[in-house]
């Protein structure tokens, strides 16, 4: 989840319930407030009964308002507590109301307040009910409530609209770093762009991740120019030793373990060269510097590549399957050499004697299969640099290479066990 969807809804969420609480406690407020009233409304009631008793000595007459109803009743003496109820106000309808026309009868129940009180009459008591209908109260706090409830839902909206807005254009900042990021490679020269905003924060960002792309481009520069500085200059020493070893291996004149001991430095020098030659290459593919690129056509390039192989697999019995079909791509066509050889030479140097290989060619994807270890390989370590298997003579870059020229290329390598077979697979 984005951190704008986040922020978002964490705070519609914080809103909505103290929206509700907030909502809740005004309704109870306005509730109380006018119900105080109502009270007071009532307590006039009864002050002018009281009054009216006094004066005239007789009790009011009793009559039914839209609103008001008041009633006496005979009680024994002192056995009325004063005190207000919530009760029911019968609130009757005209002979010519249609609510009355088509429900027949004569009104019907609604909220009220009471006042439950008692007057004193020439020594007789009475209990004084006095009701008050609540209709009108009721609607005002439900219009009040109504009237608040959509001002806040306009206000959430507007501040969500407004939000979305301040956040999107506080947060460009941001999301121009994050483009740059993506966009960022070691190997180009191009930089991160200084940003204009005056947020602090993200100019605090900006100028560090500025730095740190500046840093990692020279330490990157550093190590290209070591490693093709150390690549040349490994030639030449590697040339003239090899150069020596030839002229040593053409005389006669060693015994048998000076032979085997020259033997051994022979092949730990060519490995050393071969190394050596893979790094340089290594680099130069990192570098992007095959920039030759034209049509090839694959099944005419493996047909040729697998002629060349042909001796060193049959040596090892091998047993070679094949299925072609027409694909060209653009790319490099030394560098697909490059790849298809490492692919073929692995698959031979991997299997054993009497095994199998198979090579398939389609539209969708190459695929090149061999026999060998009854156990699948580390997928997580075969691409690494320098990883092989125990026993390997090879420098361990092969499948690295591999992997690089396909990733230039915007094809992608992967491995597969599919018993008995391992399977390195390039999609197109």
């Amino acid at each position: 989840m984005k951190l704008f969807d986040r922020y978002n809804q964490v705070n519609l969420i914080a809103y909505i319930v103290l929206t509700l609480i907030t909502g809740i406690a005004y309704y109870q407020a306005i509730s109380w407030v006018l119900t105080r009233q109502k009270d007071k409304d009532l307590q006039n009631e009864e002050m002018e009964i009281a009054e009216h008793v006094h004066v005239n000595q007789q009790l009011p007459q009793i009559f039914d308002s839209k609103y008001l109803q008041i009633g006496f009743k005979k009680a024994t003496p002192n056995s009325i507590k004063r005190k207000f109820v919530d009760t029911l106000y019968f609130k009757k309808w005209g002979k010519d109301n249609p609510k009355r026309l088509a429900y027949h009868r004569d009104g019907n129940l609604e909220p009220g307040r009471g006042l439950i009180t008692s007057v004193t009459l020439g020594g007789q008591y009475y209990k004084v009910v006095i009701v008050e209908s609540k209709v009108e109260t009721e609607d005002l706090i439900r219009i009040i409530f109504l009237i608040t409830a959509g001002v806040i839902l306009l206000l959430l909206l507007a501040l969500f609209l407004t939000g979305r807005l301040m956040l999107n254009r506080l947060w460009r900042p941001f999301h121009s770093i994050m483009h740059e990021l993506n966009l960022f490679n070691i190997t180009e020269p191009s930089t991160i762009p200084m940003l204009d905003t005056q947020i602090d924060e993200f100019r605090a960002m900006n100028i560090a991740v500025t730095k740190m792309a500046a840093k990692a481009k020279q330490d990157y520069s550093t190590l290209k120019t070591f490693t093709e500085n150390a690549s040349h200059e490994f030639l030449t020493p590697i040339s003239i030793v090899n150069s020596k070893l030839d002229s040593l291996l053409q005389t006669d004149n060693f015994s048998e373990k000076q032979s085997k001991l020259l033997d051994d430095l022979y092949s730990g020098v060519s490995r050393l060269n071969r190394l050596n030659q893979s790094l340089l290459l290594l680099v130069k593919i990192e570098n992007r510097l095959f920039q030759e690129w034209q049509s090839i056509d694959l099944k005419m390039m493996i047909e040729e590549m697998i002629v060349q192989f042909e001796e060193i697999y049959q040596d090892k019995q091998l047993t070679l399957t094949c299925h072609f079909e027409a694909k060209e791509i653009l790319a490099s066509p030394y560098l697909i050499e490059v790849l298809l050889s490492n692919l073929i030479t692995n698959a031979i140097r991997h299997n054993y004697e009497g095994g199998s290989i198979r090579i398939e060619l389609t539209p969708a994807h190459f695929i090149i299969s061999n026999t060998g270890a009854r156990e699948p390989l580390p997928v997580e370590d075969i691409f690494t640099r320098f990883h092989k298997s125990s026993g390997s003579e090879g420098s361990g870059l092969g499948l690295t290479i591999s992997r690089q020229i396909c990733e230039n290329f915007d094809l992608l390598l992967t491995y597969r066990f599919d018993s008995p077979y391992h399977q390195f697979i390039i999609n197109f």
